[in-house]
């Protein structure tokens, strides 16, 4: 018989200038996702293109021992104020390389060599694991359905970034 799922709680961060709660397709795409794989949605915000107003938002998720996953939507381009990944990558302690490589590589079948503007990003800070999204909907979809459904799901095999982050687990599998 299959364990059951742990839920874990999750805090989405949608990362504009010009986004609103009612505007914010994305980061309503991840909340739905995550709530219906059985997941807690800890807290949803919204802040500009700001690498203190991000990385204050961020660290203060990480230090928060409820918090076990934060996703971030936007920031993650080339142009004008896009620093998502600058503010975040100074906080993690270990950095999830193959995330944004398996992300390009979904996200490659869909909009083909415009991937490579993608700057995805995950890592993991204070035992909780962090994913940087682009901020198009259709992004959040990919890196949700293509990676982050199995990823953080405590039952998916071999491994799983759950189990890695539920208190007292600690290890893959």
């Amino acid at each position: 018989m299959s364990e059951p799922m742990v839920p874990l709680k999750v805090a989405v961060l949608t990362v504009s200038d010009t986004r609103t709660d009612e505007t914010d397709r994305s980061g309503q795409a991840l909340v739905e996702r995550l709530t219906e794989a059985g997941h807690t949605l800890g807290e949803k915000r919204i802040v500009p293109d700001d690498v203190y107003q991000i990385r204050a938002v961020v660290a203060q998720w990480i230090a928060d021992t409820n918090v076990q996953v934060v996703i971030t939507t936007g920031g993650t381009g080339f142009t004008g104020r896009d620093s998502t990944p600058e503010a975040i990558s100074v906080l993690l302690d270990k950095r999830i390389e193959g995330f944004g490589e398996r992300f390009r590589q979904l996200s490659g079948d869909e909009i083909g060599s415009s991937t490579i503007q993608s700057r995805a990003l995950g890592g993991f800070a204070n035992a909780t694991v962090v994913f940087c999204l682009p901020g198009s909907t259709g992004a959040c979809r990919t890196g949700w359905d293509g990676i982050l459904a199995e990823q953080l799901d405590s039952r998916h095999k071999p491994c799983n970034f759950a189990n890695l982050v539920i208190p007292g687990r600690g290890q893959h599998g």
